[in-house]
């Protein structure tokens, strides 16, 4: 039996953070599926056809071929825990960099666990060199031009930097 985790966020755009929480779901599941929401009343930085490019660059460019294979990106816009159940699912992977994720992941956790008492909800730290970095600052400080090379993968630094008009760094 496949073991399949569902990896859920908006990944706008996919940073070292998400690869961190990303390598250790594959080190728990035979597959991962990442699972971007699509919100219609959000406009995002990019694309969902471009974060999935990026999503898929990160991988092949973090990870040994066996495992970026392992990865299936998909969209939803209905509850989490009903794409992890039509995905086959039997875990959500949530990433937690500090307390106040905890507070609201357990939340989280209890209302989908009620909803679908047979999908679990697994929760990852991060690791201590990414705890820091969210999408929303790194978008931040992209826009103002500041260096992000140190927050998000080689392959999505350039796409970024050229979304926010920064020259090649």
């Amino acid at each position: 039996m496949t073991r399949i985790a569902l990896y859920p966020g908006s990944f706008d755009p996919v940073t070292n953070g998400h690869v961190d929480i990303l390598r250790q779901s594959l080190a728990l599941a035979d597959k991962v599926v990442v699972a971007i929401g699509i919100h219609p009343g959000k406009m995002p930085l990019f694309s969902f056809e471009e974060r999935v490019d990026l999503i898929h660059a990160a991988a092949r460019e973090q990870f040994a071929p066996e495992d970026a294979s392992r990865i299936e990106v998909i969209s939803f816009a209905n509850l989490v825990i009903d794409t992890a159940r039509d995905q086959g699912a039997a875990y959500l992977v949530r990433g937690l960099r500090d307390g106040t994720d905890l507070d609201y992941e357990m939340q989280m956790a209890g209302m989908n666990g009620t909803l679908e008492p047979s999908i679990r909800t697994v929760f990852l730290p991060a690791s201590p060199n990414v705890r820091h970095i969210t999408a929303t600052l790194v978008r931040q400080i992209a826009k103002m031009g500041g260096d992000i090379g140190a927050f998000v993968p080689a392959s999505v630094a350039g796409p970024l930097r050229l979304r926010t008009g920064q020259a090649a760094m």
